[in-house]
């Protein structure tokens, strides 16, 4: 399996070159980025499509989050974050859809919003004549349930493979900084986000790259 080292995900430019050659005009290709919570998916997705500008657009796997009301009725929401919490079917739809587009119609995917922690309908348009769509999430090598029709959707798959230390110390940063008191957000990383990483982890040798960013903050 090939793999790319990439510092503190600033060294963009033989990424950006792999993705270019999936930007091709005229067809439509999807990327995928993998990875454990807190391992810079988003990060890299966002830098990626912005070094391809125009030529790709970013769609998040998150928007696919069940709402908050619906995950009560489960009776999951003290797992939320987990493959069940999330749409799949759903999101492997939008992305059969993305990969088929029709002249002249845009199409509009959900995103996530972390202040409402909420999903939000109809949030990313996806012209029709943009080449590249570069999806991120946990569970796009995942091969349980509807997570199984995911992975033939996409042209290639990324795997971002960032030491647990550093990826810990994100996500209770990230907790914190949306409101979460710092045990809270102790305890909610080592209990879901980390089970989570580790079902995320089991996916990691089916990807097509392997991104390892250097050790450094």
């Amino acid at each position: 399996m090939p793999r790319m080292d990439l510092s503190d995900l600033s060294d963009l430019g033989g990424l950006t070159a792999r993705a270019r050659r999936l930007a091709v005009p005229g067809r439509r290709h999807v990327l995928g980025i993998a990875g454990p919570p807190g391992a810079g998916k988003s990060t890299l997705a966002a830098r990626l499509v912005e070094a391809l500008d125009g030529l790709a657009v970013l769609v998040p796997m998150d928007g696919f989050h069940l709402a908050g009301a619906e995950l009560d009725r489960l009776g999951r929401a003290g797992r939320k974050g987990a493959p069940d919490t999330f749409d799949a079917a759903g999101y492997a739809a939008l992305l059969a859809r993305l990969r088929a587009p029709r002249p002249g119609t845009t199409v509009y995917a959900p995103a996530f919003d972390r202040t409402l922690e909420e999903p939000v309908a109809g949030s990313v348009p996806v012209p029709p004549d943009v080449p590249l769509v570069v999806t991120e999430g946990n569970y796009l090598l995942h091969d349980e349930g509807h997570w199984a029709d995911v992975r033939p959707l996409l042209d290639e798959v990324w795997y971002l493979d960032l030491d647990r230390a550093r990826r810990v110390r994100r996500l209770v940063e990230r907790h914190v900084r949306f409101g979460k008191p710092r045990p809270y957000a102790e305890r909610w990383v080592a209990d879901s986000d980390e089970a989570n990483a580790r079902l995320v982890e089991r996916g990691r040798d089916r990807a097509d790259l392997v991104v390892r960013p250097a050790p450094q903050d």
